[in-house]
């Protein structure tokens, strides 16, 4: 009777394995064409105006801290963390029309001026963007008048969307801490 060895077994199969990887960059990546990711229109401009109510009081906050700063002493609160599913609304009213929310976070990145670093997407609940989002990531420089924080991407009728968001504070409470924030976004997409 002939002995098994695990050497006779696994030489074969790592040789097997060696030779099955793909040689070339064909297997990582390919160009395809436009028609086939259903790319067939022309790039459009759309602007999009909305309002972000941010809201850190009452029996159900939408922006919460999951992070406190490690320093008290930060006079721009240095290393805190909130996270957000703030309503986007048509009117700066917190009673106007719903038209999505803004999930994601913002931390503060700055510890000379308050700087947040946002990053969250758009979700969008009505109209033609409805099941659409455009994805955000950037400074906020929050006491300056307008703030442009540029957009990465997006999904559903967003998809491969670029620009940028222009975000003004309409109203801030300072013993809530509860912001109403316009924003007005530029985006390129199909």
């Amino acid at each position: 009777m002939a002995s098994f060895s695990p050497v006779t077994f696994t030489l074969p199969l790592l040789f097997i394995f060696l030779f099955s990887i793909p040689q070339n960059s064909e297997a990582f990546s390919r160009q395809i064409s436009r028609t086939r990711m259903g790319i067939q229109k022309r790039e459009k401009l759309s602007h999009l105006r909305f309002y972000f109510h941010d809201s850190a009081s009452g029996p159900k906050p939408t922006a919460v801290p999951i992070v406190r700063p490690p320093s008290l002493s930060s006079p721009t609160g240095f290393g805190f963390v909130i996270i957000i599913d703030n309503k986007l609304t048509i009117g700066p009213d917190p009673r106007s029309r719903i038209v999505g929310r803004a999930q994601g976070i913002y931390s503060s990145a700055d510890m000379n001026q308050l700087g947040l670093m946002m990053a969250f997407n758009f979700v969008f609940i009505e109209g033609k963007f409805n099941g659409s989002t455009l994805s955000v990531l950037g400074r906020n420089a929050v006491f300056s008048a307008v703030r442009e924080l540029p957009v990465l991407g997006g999904a559903g009728v967003f998809r491969f969307a670029r620009g940028y968001a222009e975000a003004r504070t309409h109203e801030f409470n300072v013993s809530t801490k509860d912001a109403v924030v316009e924003y007005n976004v530029y985006v390129f997409h199909y």
